[in-house]
């Protein structure tokens, strides 16, 4: 679980530079790591409470586009984050669907990159 947030807040990071569109506001670099690491826990929750309605709800869009849709999904649950980053006064923001879709290209790569990645402990 701790490792999940980890890739989460790095794929956030990663997205926040790589993106345009995609800011954080903070005064300092220790600011910035706070942001990104709340705006990590922010998504996880998005992703875990709201993210499964939204795909039960476009299951056969989903399905119609081969999967295609879900990277739709994932860019609205990216708008929907930054807009509860907004409302709880968390300096991050993703200004308009492109910059939410790039995003969650990038956050889904490097999810699936750092997600199997060797280091990564495994149960026996």
């Amino acid at each position: 679980m701790i490792w999940r947030w980890l890739v989460n807040s790095l794929a956030v990071a990663a997205a926040t530079f790589l993106v345009g569109g995609i800011t954080v506001h903070a005064a300092d670099i220790t600011g910035t790591v706070v942001t990104l690491v709340l705006v990590a826990l922010i998504l996880g929750a998005v992703n875990t409470l709201v993210k499964p309605l939204f795909e039960l709800l476009t299951g056969c869009l989903v399905i119609l586009t081969f999967g295609l849709f879900l990277l739709v999904i994932n860019a609205l649950m990216l708008l929907l984050t930054s807009w509860l980053a907004g409302m709880l006064g968390i300096g991050w923001n993703v200004a308009d669907f492109p910059a939410a879709f790039w995003g969650s290209v990038v956050i889904s790569v490097i999810s699936l990159v750092l997600g199997s990645s060797p280091w990564r402990g495994r149960r026996a």
